[in-house]
């Protein structure tokens, strides 16, 4: 119940996304200390991309926290940390794009977005009583329970999956924009795959470790279900 040979392959999965987090904050810290060549800041290139693509109404505000940078479908609001609001670096301007790549999605109604924000109700719901399911079902030997764990946990692990084209999608137009813009030139392209390259893998690294965890629960699920046979 407690340890499962599918708990090493996990534990592995868990290293990989410490890696990612490690990779995120470095790169940002060695391209936060490399001038873009647009000499613009992150606010006036979200600005300019935003007004660019006709979304006047879409504000940019500044907030507190480190990489805490954001785009709010609920306020249709850009927020961008004050070392992104204010920093004229590569690490700035790519951060700032890649959230204005959010609101354009939004705009343009792009699939995986929409549906992401389609199925996010059933996502809380799902997050919460997943793993209460799971641990009463295996405490009781309640397969019923864990089915319906299995189930819930499902919705959360789709959710990952969908996310991940949302965030990919998101990078690929900030770098076409800020080239086509001018914000970034062939040279800064190196640091721009930097930044949003190792943001990208967080995300991959937490969706690998959700998939793991459903697998391992399925198996045992399915274990326990022949046992009982």
């Amino acid at each position: 119940m407690f340890f499962h040979p599918m708990d090493f392959v996990i534990l592995i999965a868990f290293g990989i996304s410490i890696w990612a987090q490690f990779k995120v904050k470095s790169s940002f810290n060695q391209w936060s200390a490399v001038p873009a060549s647009g000499g613009l800041t992150g606010a006036e290139v979200a600005r300019q991309i935003l007004d660019k693509n006709n979304l006047y109404n879409v504000p940019v505000e500044v907030v507190h926290g480190r990489l805490s940078d954001h785009y709010d479908p609920m306020a249709r609001t850009i927020r961008l940390s004050e070392d992104v609001y204010f920093g004229r670096s590569i690490a700035s301007v790519s951060v700032a794009a890649h959230e204005v790549g959010h609101a354009i999605q939004h705009d343009t109604s792009y699939g995986f977005l929409t549906l992401r924000h389609r199925i996010f109700p059933m996502v809380n719901l799902a997050s919460g009583a997943a793993p209460l399911l799971l641990l009463g079902g295996f405490l009781l030997q309640a397969f019923s329970l864990i089915g319906i764990g299995i189930l819930l946990f499902s919705i959360a692990v789709a959710f990952q999956l969908i996310t991940l084209p949302v965030e990919y999608n998101a990078s690929s137009r900030a770098k076409t924009l800020m080239l086509a813009e001018g914000i970034i030139h062939d040279t800064d392209r190196k640091g721009v795959n930097k930044v949003l390259g190792a943001a990208a893998l967080t995300y991959l690294a937490a969706t690998l470790i959700s998939v793991l965890e459903l697998v391992k629960y399925i198996l045992i699920f399915f274990q326990g279900q022949t046992e009982e046979e």
